[in-house]
């Protein structure tokens, strides 16, 4: 100790305030605030501030009446903590620093009071603060006519937090923050800092340890990885012209609307010609949205684009689920892509992962040196499959967290449907588990009780505040009522992926014509359930990764067969009850299984069987929504009548689509290479019958095999309707007729 230092023999207190002075200098305080900032003192007000390595520190303070007062400040620990006695009526002060390249005038961080209110404290403990993005993280402030920025970050169990940066030169000694007992939350307002600062949390557990620097889980921008900081974003001021879409999104989203998605990983969809590794957001939106209205699909689906360190986990292990991912731009460069989409009718959904998360150290994983976000045991927070971390749902601080986290993005951005990841991964408590390996719940069953209820609120939230936006779940079990209201029993998502459809229909069209009849009821089967939810029917990025192969390359026979095969299957799904997604590439026939780090293969477009199934696909887009039979019942058995599903021999399927107070469409299917001449089939009524579409068609890619434009329907019943047709079909196609205008 100086000259200077606090007596040891004074009384109490002055011992109590010389090991907090101990403890600061040390990176070891967890009241800051007892030492630092301004602090009566009989005749005046004591200021302590701690800048180590200052060569020398001055207070300037402002009396009631007068000049300004300039005084040294004294060193009080060597490792610079500094003390000097103010006039006690002095209004305010600021600190004058002298480095070793120039002086620096600083205001004091703590000289400012407590930042948050009790009710937001309150509502984030009891996790129904649905705004959560407003009071944590860093959020750009003017206090008493002082412009900086206020850090707020839940350590509950931390000894002492530090917000660290380049401001500070990352040293975790130099800025702790207040904790709110009762919360855990830390607080700390630091004047001078502005948007576009990097900063991270230097947490020191309870046993003293420091841990490694954790990005803000709040942080709502971040470093571009392989970086890793969180970046302080400014308000997001971005104005839309959106406000059509929005009025019109109920109806443009409802079950009875046509929805047709295009999945996308944005990385990986087209390489930018600037040369950049990634493309931005403003780029993306050139070349994307004039495509998207090309194929007529009404929805895009983004791979997650919260910040994610690996870009082998396309973003399914994301670290800041409030952060638009710094690989494609800002997040008011994220907003007006949104905004474009929106203008032209383009609906935009994102994936989005409450389910689980990555070790990676600057992460959740032990965020205050305990298991904070994830269960402790690894029986219940630990996934086998992905190595990753499971939240805990049936913690309140954790369930606000995620629950903030998908209104800031339908808030803030604009997105127009959540679709859930790995929804089965969170109902079951031995997913993926073998025996004892698995904890069951309270009473001794299987389901994850707390995630049950941490969906029922979710839906339940989504339907009384944005009743217009899709929640869209991945689930891919026989969990019943995924679909129905909390109020039923239900989960309350508005859709479900059909992985039972996706996974028969694929299993059949990779077959050998030859053995198809054999095994019809993978195309029958589906129909047995189409109606027990609401399904959207996906050939998503799961089907073309990690050995499986492109679709085209799943089809059976030469060349030829394989891009036949592929047309039946994509039209044999935009006809079949429920709503379609499709993965980017698959409009090409792209040849390779997708790459992450390639792009879709463009060059596809330059190959007639290629440029015939990117017209394939565009058309399928163009006659769904031209022809509501095709949607407009997709849930309910009045939508749909099977027609013929019993001809094994010939492998031929027929069905028929009605929509109320609309032209009916009949599907016919050939799923072998043999035409059928003169082939009998049911309509409802006699009369000429368009065909609106032939897979077969040259346009296509096909043999061009075809009934001349439609056929005339003859008072023949067959396959119990009182009317019929007697059509050709060609080989490995599908068929829609539609009875013309009167």
């Amino acid at each position: 100790m100086t000259s200077n230092s606090i007596p040891k023999n004074r009384k109490a207190a002055d011992i109590a305030l010389q090991q907090q002075v101990e403890d600061l200098a040390h990176g070891m305080s967890s009241n800051p605030f007892a030492v630092l900032g301004r602090h009566p003192d009989g005749r005046g007000d004591i200021i302590r501030v701690f800048f180590p390595d200052a060569l020398e520190v001055t207070v300037v303070s402002t009396p009631a009446k007068g000049l300004p007062l300039e005084q040294k400040m004294y060193r009080i620990h060597p490792h610079g903590v500094y003390s000097a006695t103010i006039p006690k009526r002095s209004k305010s002060y600021f600190v004058r620093v002298r480095w070793a390249d120039g002086w620096q005038d600083v205001v004091d961080p703590y000289s400012f009071g407590k930042l948050l209110g009790d009710l937001d404290l309150h509502l984030f403990s009891e996790g129904r603060h649905h705004s959560p993005d407003e009071m944590m993280g860093a959020h750009c402030l003017e206090i008493n006519g002082v412009k900086g920025v206020r850090f707020t970050v839940w350590a509950p169990n931390a000894r002492r937090v530090s917000v660290i940066g380049d401001f500070n030169i990352w040293d975790g000694r130099r800025h702790p923050m207040r904790v709110r007992h009762g919360a855990g939350v830390w607080e700390l307002f630091v004047p001078g800092l502005a948007a576009g600062e990097r900063y991270k949390y230097e947490i020191v557990s309870a046993d003293g340890q420091v841990l490694p620097a954790k990005a803000d889980p709040y942080a709502r921008f971040a470093e571009k990885p392989p970086a890793t900081a969180s970046r302080v974003a400014g308000a997001l001021t971005y104005e839309w012209h959106d406000a059509d879409w929005m009025q019109q999104r109920g109806k443009r989203q409802a079950v009875n609307a046509p929805i047709s998605i295009y999945e996308i990983h944005a990385p990986s969809w087209k390489f930018p010609r600037s040369g950049e590794r990634f493309v931005s957001w403003s780029s993306l939106a050139d070349a994307l949205i004039p495509y998207i209205q090309e194929l007529g699909f009404t929805h895009i689906e983004l791979l997650p684009i919260t910040e994610y360190p690996f870009a082998g986990s396309w973003g399914y292990q994301p670290v800041s689920l409030y952060a638009p991912t710094a690989r494609h731009g800002s997040p008011e460069e994220f907003a007006a892509f949104v905004d474009r989409c929106h203008q032209v009718g383009i609906g935009v959904i994102m994936d989005w992962v409450p389910a689980h998360f990555p070790s990676d150290p600057h992460g959740l994983a032990c965020f205050d040196g305990t298991h904070l976000y994830e269960h402790a045991d690894p029986q219940e927070g630990f996934h086998q499959d992905w190595h990753t971390l499971i939240f805990n749902f049936g913690r309140n601080e954790v369930r606000g967290f995620l629950l903030g986290s998908a209104f800031y993005w339908l808030r803030r951005f604009h997105i127009d449907g959540l679709r859930v990841d790995a929804v089965a991964s969170m109902l079951y408590r031995d997913y993926s588990r073998k025996e004892g390996e698995w904890k069951a719940n309270i009473y001794g069953g299987r389901e994850n009780l707390e995630a049950v209820s941490f969906f029922h609120e979710l839906s339940t939230l989504i339907r009384d505040l944005h009743d217009d936006v899709m929640l869209i779940a991945e689930e891919s079990t026989a969990w019943p009522g995924v679909t129905a209201p909390p109020e039923t029993g239900g989960l309350g998502f508005r859709f479900k992926w059909n992985m039972g459809w996706m996974h028969d229909t694929l299993r059949y069209m990779q077959l050998d014509p030859l053995w198809r009849g054999y095994h019809a009821h993978d195309l029958t089967f589906g129909m047995i359930y189409a109606y027990s939810e609401r399904f959207i029917l996906p050939l998503s990025h799961d089907e073309v990764v990690h050995g499986k192969g492109s679709l085209l390359s799943r089809m059976p026979g030469d060349d030829w067969q394989k891009h036949a095969n592929l047309r039946c299957l994509y039209a044999l799904m935009w006809a079949y009850p429920g709503k379609q997604l499709l993965f980017m590439g698959g409009e090409l026939a792209q040849r390779e299984e997708w790459n992450h780090d390639g792009q879709i293969a463009w060059q596809r477009l330059e190959d007639a069987t290629g440029k015939g199934m990117h017209e394939t696909v565009a058309t399928l887009n163009r006659l769904y929504r031209a022809y509501p039979a095709l949607y407009a019942d997709d849930y309910s058995d009045h939508g749909f009548q099977w027609l013929i599903a019993d001809d094994t021999q010939n492998c031929v399927f027929a069905w028929m689509r009605y929509a109320p107070d609309a032209a009916p469409v009949l599907i016919v299917c050939n799923m072998t290479p043999v035409p059928r001449h003169n082939y009998r089939i049911g309509v409802p009524h006699a009369g000429y019958w368009r065909e609106i579409l032939n897979t077969d068609a040259s346009c296509f890619g096909g043999s061009n095999v075809g009934n001349a434009g439609g056929l005339h329907a003859e008072d023949v019943p067959t396959h119990g309707v009182p009317a019929s047709v007697l059509a050709t079909l060609p080989p490995l196609s599908v068929l829609y007729f539609s009875p013309a205008a009167s």
